[in-house]
């Protein structure tokens, strides 16, 4: 008989922004490995599509109308029903991002010029084709649709880094761990 040490993070009840690491020992026979499954906490999953939610419809809101009105030459009616189609789309979509940017980030390393990179691939790679669909949805078409998408490239680009922070300071102000963290993620 071989007893191997499991470490799982836990979130106490009272506390979520700290994980603490409770230990079991378990019984290995051969060469398997031991492994405990970690507690599904539904309220945790809840609070992060709320938190992750709250961010994107915040920041891309603004960051939007910016974009669809000065780049796109998009009149205030089409703004406004492009942002209102947003809004509803990125309720949905805001926690599969949060995800995705997530393990995207697992490819960055600790200093900042990789944390940029990393953090401007994931929003460009997962919300322009959306954003896209959207503004075509909204009337923009032809040369406005093209400029609009390469401006929402560029601008995704440049506030790539910028969103995942305030992703990761609404993530704290919700009492959860910044991104890349395995309670946050899902699967091992």
């Amino acid at each position: 008989m071989i007893y191997q040490l499991v470490l799982l993070p836990r979130f106490s009840k009272y506390n979520l922004n700290y994980p603490f690491f409770y230990s079991r020992t378990c019984r290995v026979t051969q060469k398997r490995k031991c492994t405990l499954p970690q507690p599904h906490d539904q309220s945790i999953r809840r609070t992060a599509f709320i938190a992750d939610t709250t961010a994107l419809i915040i920041f891309f809101t603004t960051t939007g109308i910016i974009n669809e009105r000065f780049v796109a030459g998009m009149s205030w009616d089409q703004v406004l029903h492009a942002r209102l189609i947003g809004a509803v789309l990125m309720v949905p979509v805001a926690r599969p991002y949060g995800l995705w940017r997530d393990w995207v980030m697992q490819c960055a390393r600790s200093g900042r010029i990789s944390k940029v990179l990393w953090d401007s691939i994931a929003l460009v790679s997962f919300q322009v084709p959306i954003y896209a669909a959207i503004i075509a949805f909204s009337g923009a078409s032809g040369s406005g649709l093209v400029q609009g998408t390469l401006g929402a490239t560029l601008m995704m680009l440049l506030l790539g880094r910028p969103y995942g922070a305030f992703l990761n300071w609404i993530r704290k102000l919700f009492g959860l761990p910044p991104g890349g963290a395995k309670p946050m993620s899902l699967g091992d």
